[in-house]
């Protein structure tokens, strides 16, 4: 079992992982995007499809007002007796469990359990449901692991310190599993960037107290500045039918320097037990650089539902989209909302999974109204993000490049259109956008914009904020501050990923 690169490429951060039988089932965070927390079926840890959304309704995942980065955050997937549990933090609004009969669904609506922390976890053991969190520590930057347990009704009991850390800033994701006479507790501490690191303790009571291991991290790459996999940290672990253990964990793979762009990614490591009952990564355990192989993928939107890989942000309003208006397109309806607002645009997006990918649209659009447009864009969050659109100029069509880097926007005019339907085309690599477009077989490059100015590390420089997620490729349309009267039809959409030549690299 091995895997070159990411086992879930792209924003897929935060990954918890349960075995049902010969079953894996995994889930990651989702911060502002709707539907919330995708949840992914497994035989062998590595090849992963996705089955579904765990939080597919507006009853279970409200998102309004919700700024970007915050939302959904570290989900724990656990199981018991039939019935699958996720539990999760709604930032600023608390922490709650859902269950459902099936992984696929459908999942009840919320059970809220307390609005302190982060990061919450569940562990069945002896017939009580631990539950422990993040919580308030000695200071920001250095918050406590806290533990109680639940009742049948959910309510939760006193919670007790059990974990402050071993020093480093942000203990959190906490985990709770039993092996033999000892309780392990697996934590992630250095916050989740270049420090990040994977901690384990254990004691002979679930309340502790615990005693960290005498090896050190279960893992980091704090001391491995020049590995081009970088930020690892917030680990689950998983044992198998053969017996063999498993870490899922994310890390970023850098680009450029010190710089990440596609969000933190789900990778897989080894475990082995030693022989003093202490997990380490098991020799020859690596984690790849590469790009994940991949076919291209086409959509010609003739279902009646959207394919599980596109999302939007945050909720959508009904009336922006639709499926069957005209079938076989992908119909968008601009909204008074631009990609600018902290709401829901006209936008219907996926992660960008690969570092080198060209991503191209079919778009029937003929702009009537001033500030009407359509097209193609990639986005980070509302103050960084660009795209390439159909809007109307002063002969007819014309093609436009948007860029807003740091709240600032600046438009690139392109050339006029002729009739017809128009090519939309953003080719990605590990460091610059490429767009292009035209009418026909005549494609005309606008610009480029370099894939750095989308990365974490310039948000967060120009924010002072925390950035969690990575950039999303998306189908947009704006009203420019009305609701436009023109319909947007996508054609198809297609993602073509071009692979790197990057070798994988060992973790050693």
């Amino acid at each position: 079992m091995s895997a070159r690169g990411p086992v879930l490429a792209g924003m897929y951060p935060d990954p918890s992982v349960c075995r049902v039988g010969a079953d894996c089932y995994l889930v990651t965070s989702t911060f502002e995007y709707f539907p919330g927390v995708p949840i992914f079926h497994s035989r062998d840890l590595v090849q992963w499809r996705q089955i579904g959304h765990v939080l597919s309704r507006r009853s279970q995942l409200d998102l309004c007002g919700v700024a970007s980065s915050r939302g959904i955050f570290a989900p724990t997937l656990r199981h018991r007796d039939g019935t699958f549990w996720m539990i999760t933090t709604h930032v600023d609004r608390g922490n709650f469990v859902v269950t459902a009969p099936h992984p696929s669904g459908p999942w009840s609506d919320p059970i809220w359990i307390d609005e302190d922390g982060i990061d919450p976890s569940l562990a069945f053991l002896d017939e009580r449901i631990y539950y422990t969190r993040t919580g308030p520590g000695s200071d920001a930057d250095h918050p406590f692991i806290y533990q109680g347990e639940l009742a049948d009704d959910m309510r939760p009991s006193a919670m007790r310190v059990i974990w402050k850390g071993t020093g480093g800033i942000w203990p959190e994701a906490p985990h709770l599993y039993r092996r033999g006479p000892w309780h392990y507790l697996l934590t992630a501490e250095g916050g989740t960037s270049y420090d990040h690191s994977v901690v384990i303790a254990r004691s002979a009571d679930p309340y502790g107290p615990y005693e960290v291991s005498p090896h050190g991290p279960l893992l980091t790459h704090r001391d491995l500045p020049g590995h081009p996999v970088q930020a690892t940290g917030h680990a689950d672990l998983v044992e198998l039918d053969d017996g063999s253990a498993w870490a899922v964990l994310l890390g970023i793979r850098v680009t450029g320097g010190r710089h990440h762009h596609l969000g933190r990614e789900t990778f897989l490591v080894p475990v082995r037990w030693r022989s003093d009952g202490w997990p380490e990564i098991a020799d020859g355990g690596g984690l790849g650089a590469a790009d994940p192989a991949g076919a291209g993928e086409r959509d010609d939107f003739d279902a009646d539902e959207l394919a599980l890989e596109w999302v939007f942000v945050r909720n959508p309003d009904e009336r922006d989209w639709s499926l069957r208006q005209r079938r076989g397109h992908l119909r968008l309806w601009g909204s008074s909302l631009a990609l600018t607002d902290v709401g829901s645009p006209a936008l219907v997006c996926r992660r960008q999974r690969h570092l080198g990918v060209t991503a191209r649209a079919l778009l029937d659009f003929e702009p009537r109204e001033p500030g009407e447009r359509a097209g193609l864009c990639v986005r980070a969050n509302e103050e960084f993000h660009f795209a390439l659109e159909i809007a109307r100029g002063e002969r007819g069509r014309r093609l436009e490049l948007t860029e807003t880097l740091g709240g600032r926007s600046r438009t690139i005019t392109g050339p006029d259109l002729g009739a017809g339907p128009v090519t939309l085309v953003i080719r990605a690599d590990a460091h610059e956008y490429t767009v292009s477009g035209g009418t026909g077989s005549t494609l005309r490059e606008l610009g480029s914009v370099p894939a750095r100015a989308l990365s974490a590390e310039t948000i967060a420089g120009h924010s002072g904020r925390h950035h969690f997620t990575g950039v999303m490729i998306g189908l947009v349309a704006s009203g420019h501050g009305r609701r436009s009267t023109t319909p947007a039809d996508f054609d198809w959409f297609e993602y073509l990923p071009e692979g790197e030549k990057t070798a994988t690299c060992s973790m050693f």
